[in-house]
């Protein structure tokens, strides 16, 4: 079954963090990840995580016996949290940067992240720009403000040779960061989910690749650059499955996991996104 979730932003995270506070709603909420019975519900962003796990839970769920309910999710903080109250068994929307930024800033709560499934590739996206030389001087670029993703963006920049980051900022970068910017780019970080909004206001943006192909960017815009693929490019940024570690070994979700490396679904991925989206194996290598 697949639902949508109309919690979203800030607000979301604090119901569900009040939520913690609520014996009974947790006990029966983690009562089948106890028992290993009943559905999987898990959180998932709508694209493509949610078109992966319907896809799974459309033509292989069933011959495989699990029982999938599927919570469509729009926000980057409310999965996490509904693993700590027991409103979600899973997730599977974050790459492991962001868990890590996350369980640093949030709940004491030990989250496992179980599996690598895919990779979002961060694109530079124009609509009136057709390569990265094209930009002018003064141009507004916008990129996601999760401080995660906002390093991805800045690495793109600099990659592309367009402004110069300190190196002590390491992986939490800022654009207060940039130390050499020779054409006097605007740097501007937006909520990621706003970016694909924002396009047509700024010259160009760095958006996540949900983002991009939910609301149509891939088709209707410029990629004038893709993130660099270093050697740790699927350990820090492959969006994976997520469990409080206590479930870690419940047999719903390690099915789970076998099955989002079936060769049917890593078919599914390439066939759907076209390079977009990058399927990744049970190994951790991304997949051909």
């Amino acid at each position: 079954m697949r639902t949508t979730s109309t919690l979203i932003g800030a607000s979301a995270l604090a119901l569900t963090l009040a939520a913690c506070g609520a014996p009974s709603e947790q006990d029966s909420g983690s009562a089948d990840a106890e028992s290993g019975q009943g559905p999987l519900r898990v959180g998932v962003s709508p694209v493509p995580h949610g078109d992966i796990l319907a896809f799974i839970d459309e033509n292989l769920a069933e011959e495989a016996g699990l029982e999938l309910e599927i919570d469509e999710i729009a926000d980057y903080n409310t999965p996490n949290a509904g693993l700590v109250n027991g409103d979600l068994d899973a997730n599977y929307f974050q790459h492991r940067s962001f868990l890590n930024e996350w369980v640093a800033n949030g709940p004491d709560a030990e989250l496992t992240y179980v599996t690598d499934v895919h990779i979002e590739r961060l694109g530079l996206y124009s609509e009136t720009y057709e390569g990265v030389d094209d930009l002018p001087t003064g141009a507004k670029v916008a990129v996601p403000n999760d401080p995660a993703n906002l390093n991805r963006a800045l690495t793109i920049l600099e990659t592309e040779g367009l402004i110069t980051v300190d190196p002590d900022a390491g992986e939490t970068a800022t654009e207060k960061d940039v130390v050499d910017n020779p054409q006097d780019l605007v740097i501007t970080p937006l909520e990621a989910a706003q970016l694909p909004r924002s396009i047509a206001d700024v010259d160009a943006a760095v958006i996540n690749g949900n983002y991009a192909i939910e609301a149509g960017v891939t088709e209707d815009a410029n990629v004038l650059a893709w993130e660099p693929e270093g050697d740790d490019y699927v350990e820090k940024y492959a969006n994976g499955l997520v469990v409080l570690d206590e479930n870690s070994d419940d047999e719903r979700v390690q099915l789970l996991a076998e099955l989002l490396h079936d060769e049917r679904v890593l078919e599914y991925v390439r066939d759907t996104w076209q390079g977009v989206v990058l399927p990744v194996n049970a190994d951790g290598s991304l997949a051909e």
